[in-house]
């Protein structure tokens, strides 16, 4: 299986690339992973509607240009639908046994996604109604990917 993640803007902090590569390796007996990360926008302070709608338009363009028509798309949103480990783990092996060879996990920048991308989406997952550094969310998911792996596999590291 295939698994991307698009997410929009660099990591700058050491600790948070550490725990990204360390995932990574992880997963690298599970599935090809692949991390592409766009530009994302300033957003200036108290920016209006219109502003903030213009910065989620130009960051979807990004985005839409590395989603592949066969991919299974996961959006990452604060209204998606809240899964259990167990329930996440399912969900990726039933899209393997489907056939579906490749996902793609989104997460957005500081101000969420553009309709265009939430359009495209198969699936919005929320991992809870707080609120995230989009950073950090990285991380969260990486492990939680690992970790459905290793549920999958009947692996003793779900605890």
């Amino acid at each position: 299986m295939k698994i991307t993640l698009i997410t929009v803007g660099k990591i700058k902090e050491k600790y948070l690339r550490d725990a990204i590569g360390e995932y990574s390796k992880r997963l690298g007996g599970y599935c090809k992973l692949e991390i592409i990360e766009v530009a994302d926008e300033k957003t200036p302070d108290h920016a209006g509607e219109g502003q903030e709608q213009l910065i989620l338009s130009r960051e979807a363009e990004r985005i839409l240009k590395y989603i592949k028509e066969d991919a299974y798309i996961m959006t990452l949103e604060i209204s998606g639908k809240q899964l259990s480990s167990e329930e996440l783990a399912a969900r990726i092996e039933q899209l393997g046994v489907q056939g579906r060879g490749h996902l793609i996990f989104i997460i957005g920048g500081s101000i969420g996604l553009g309709k265009e991308v939430l359009g495209r989406s198969d699936f919005a997952l929320s991992f809870s109604k707080m609120t995230f550094p989009h950073q950090l969310m990285r991380v969260i998911l990486l492990e939680q990917i690992y970790r459905s792996f290793r549920i999958i596999h009947g692996a003793p590291y779900h605890k």
